[in-house]
Parts: structure tokens; C-alpha cells; sequence
């Protein structure tokens, strides 16, 4: 796994192996998920989504604790996969960084507690998997505004984004950061290290 340069968020870049009657790969490797976080997934729920082009989803992000670890694969058509870190005192706080995601390369992301989530779907049809570490809280999810121009992400510049009406009144990463919305780094990173040395409470 290959680090993204934000504490917490790694992608995965399988080798794919090609014949005539398809491909073959290896989405999630557990010896190497450890070895680049120190702990093994946890997972308590699977997630699909579909959407069609021009369909922006995010950012989305959880209280911690307890916090959603999500890892996150396209496996059909393409999505632009965005991490951002809204962490509170992170020294990367506000940061983002971007990956093509689509059913070519098989490329995989995976995005610690705290961190924010956000995707654009490049195609029609594009089919996106998440496995989480905990299940679906709707008291302790929250949202930032995916177009925040002060977040500035770069997205596609000729595609309309489409979003739902809840992401479209996130609020922005300053008023999020303001009103007490946004986890804190300090947080996070005891919640990563209960999960290294396998304490892990119920938060």
C-alpha cells in the first residue's frame, strides 16, 4: 500500500493479470493492510453505490469516536476519489489529495477514522464498494461542502455536479471547523493507536 501523504489514508495499486477470458486481482491483501497501518480492517458493513456521470458524492465524514474507517474500490466505470483531511490540529488539516478510481486499474483507497470521503463519477453506471468498519450511524455522520472553494479540491472542469440536497447545504470547512462539526486530530490518533495495541472501547 502506498501512503497518500495524509496521515491515515493509503491506496492500493494491485497488479492485475489479464487473459482471454478476463483478469484477476487482489483488492485487499491483509498482511499488507497491516503492515502499512499496523492493524488489521475491522469490518462491520459493506456498502454499493451507483451513480451516473457527474454524480458528486461527499464529504462525507463521522464523529470519532467512534469514526468509520472506509476502504474503497470502483468496480465498474470510473470515479474521481477524493480523502481530505478535517481534522482538527493535523498537520496536514485541510489537505487533500485525489485518485482515479475505475474497473481498468482496480486501484483501492482506504481512509482512517476522521478523515473526509468525497467522489465524482466520471461514467454512467459508476459502481463504487466500500467496506466500513462500523455500520451506518446517521447521528454521528456529518458533511462538508464538496465545491468549498476555500478547500479548493480540482475537480473536473467540464463535468456539471450533481448533488443531493443534504451535501448541497453542507456547510464549509471553516464554519464545520467553527461550530465544533469537525473531529480532532488528537482523537483520531488514539482511536488509531487503541486499534494498534488491540484496545479498542466501544467509544
Amino acid at each position: 500500500m502506498r501512503s497518500l501523504g495524509i496521515d491515515g489514508a493509503w491506496a492500493l495499486e494491485p497488479k492485475v493479470f489479464p487473459d482471454d477470458r478476463g483478469s484477476f486481482h487482489e483488492w485487499y491483501r491483509g498482511e499488507e493492510f497491516r503492515e502499512a497501518t499496523g492493524y488489521d480492517l475491522s469490518l462491520a458493513q459493506a456498502n454499493c453505490s451507483v451513480s451516473r456521470w457527474g454524480v458528486l458524492r461527499g464529504v462525507h465524514f463521522s464523529d470519532v469516536p467512534p469514526g468509520q474507517a472506509k476502504y474503497v474500490t470502483c468496480l465498474r466505470g470510473a470515479v474521481l476519489d477524493v480523502v481530505v483531511d478535517i481534522r482538527v490540529g493535523s498537520p496536514t488539516f485541510g489537505r487533500w489529495e485525489a485518485l482515479r478510481l475505475d474497473d481498468d486499474s482496480h486501484h483501492a483507497v482506504f481512509l482512517a477514522e476522521g478523515l473526509g470521503h468525497a467522489f465524482m463519477a466520471l461514467t454512467d453506471h459508476a459502481t463504487v464498494a466500500y467496506l466500513c468498519s462500523t455500520g451506518y450511524a446517521p447521528e454521528h455522520e456529518h458533511g462538508v461542502h464538496p465545491l468549498d472553494p476555500e478547500l479548493g479540491i480540482a475537480w473536473p472542469e467540464n463535468i456539471p455536479p450533481v448533488l443531493s440536497p443534504k451535501d448541497a447545504q453542507a456547510p464549509s470547512l471553516a464554519v464545520a471547523e467553527r461550530t465544533g462539526l469537525l473531529p480532532s486530530y488528537d482523537a483520531c490518533t488514539a482511536r488509531y493507536d487503541q486499534l494498534r495495541t488491540g484496545r479498542l472501547g466501544r467509544g
